[in-house]
């Protein structure tokens, strides 16, 4: 076992004796090393040993106090807070000074890669990290899914801001999520369930996520708004004709659809919400009630919905109804044609 974060000697790691957690002798094997920085976090990846600090990472490689070695992986990064250290889609993921980063072990044995992942919302994290007292983070695997909360002294719970990452093929894509405020985090597999618990600040309560459509009789208002698109000419008017969206629910949804030109400029068109409702979906086994849903009904319902008003640039909004049930957005189509160039 190995031990760091003793208050009086921040840079020390301890380690017991083989086979013996609470036994310290030397002569059986237990020791002691130190490190150059003040140590946040452990976390073992394959066969080492990653030792987190505020400003540099090292590696300990070895089996025994015979053989431990100690090297830099390097001494320009740290990890901000020892809970958000996690193994995640392969690869150790942890907070550093700059956002989300990963410790990627790659084709060469012992050799490891450092990547930044959260570039594309840099301004999220640079708007929480320096103001947040404390961090904790969860892992979701069957989700392939990353989740890490920002706890302030001053934000009541309800308004408490978390980030969702998770992995797309060889991408990472990203979500703000509100009305977390975990003390601590954990998940486990039962019986092939994903099982995800946090314990909450106050009240006495551990709560389990991904459970029911709404938070503790709370209900969880979503919203997607996709990139505003030029398709490649920002200087021709697309006159829109229809939109065609493919998404996947786990039962019956009532979500609204918004069309929005011109990033959104008071004058550009702002038609009215058009509905993206679906009551005939397939059947899931073991939370459908038998004899309710629809006979045939679609896993991955395809909306073709007719719409209006025209600009340079469109982005389409959808809005659910609040408590309904999970579902994911799987992609768009624009059918537009082509107006006069300005």
């Amino acid at each position: 076992m190995f031990y760091a974060g003793k208050s009086t000697t921040k840079q020390e790691v301890i380690f017991s004796e083989p086979f013996d957690e609470d036994g310290f002798n030397s002569g059986q094997g237990a020791g002691s090393f130190k490190v150059d920085d003040e140590i946040t976090g452990l976390k073992v990846f394959r066969d080492d040993l990653f030792i987190f600090c505020e400003t540099r990472i090292f590696k300990l490689t070895g089996t025994s106090s015979s053989n431990f070695a100690v090297a830099d992986v390097t001494r320009d990064i740290g990890c901000i807070n020892g809970d958000t250290i996690q193994e995640f889609a392969g690869d150790l993921i942890f907070l550093g000074p700059d956002g989300l980063r990963t410790i990627a072990g790659t084709a060469r044995i012992g050799d490891v890669e450092l990547g930044t992942i959260s570039s594309n919302v840099q301004s999220i994290f640079n708007e929480n990290i320096a103001s947040a007292s404390e961090f904790d983070s969860i892992v979701i695997p069957d989700k392939t899914q990353y989740r890490i909360f920002f706890t302030k002294s001053s934000v009541a719970e309800n308004q408490t801001k978390g980030i969702i990452c998770v992995m797309r093929g060889q991408k990472f894509e990203f979500a703000e999520i509100r009305g977390i405020r975990p003390a601590s985090t954990d998940h486990f597999v039962s019986e092939g369930d994903v099982i995800v618990l946090h314990g909450a600040y106050s009240g006495g309560y551990v709560y389990r996520q991904e459970q029911g459509n709404t938070f503790d009789d709370t209900v969880i208002f979503g919203k997607y708004r996709s990139p505003d698109l030029t398709f490649n000419d920002p200087g021709i008017r697309k006159h829109m004709q229809r939109v065609i969206v493919n998404y996947k629910p786990e039962a019956a949804i009532d979500a609204d659809l918004f069309v929005r030109y011109d990033y959104e400029a008071a004058s550009s068109a702002r038609p009215a919400a058009y509905p993206l409702d679906s009551t005939d979906v397939v059947a899931i086994y073991g939370t459908s009630v038998y004899g309710v849903p629809t006979y045939g009904g679609a896993s991955q319902p395809l909306v073709r919905q007719s719409v209006e008003g025209s600009g340079f640039a469109i982005a389409l909004r959808v809005n659910d109804g609040g408590s309904t049930a999970p579902y994911s957005l799987k992609g768009f189509q624009l059918e537009y044609q082509l107006g006069a160039r300005r």
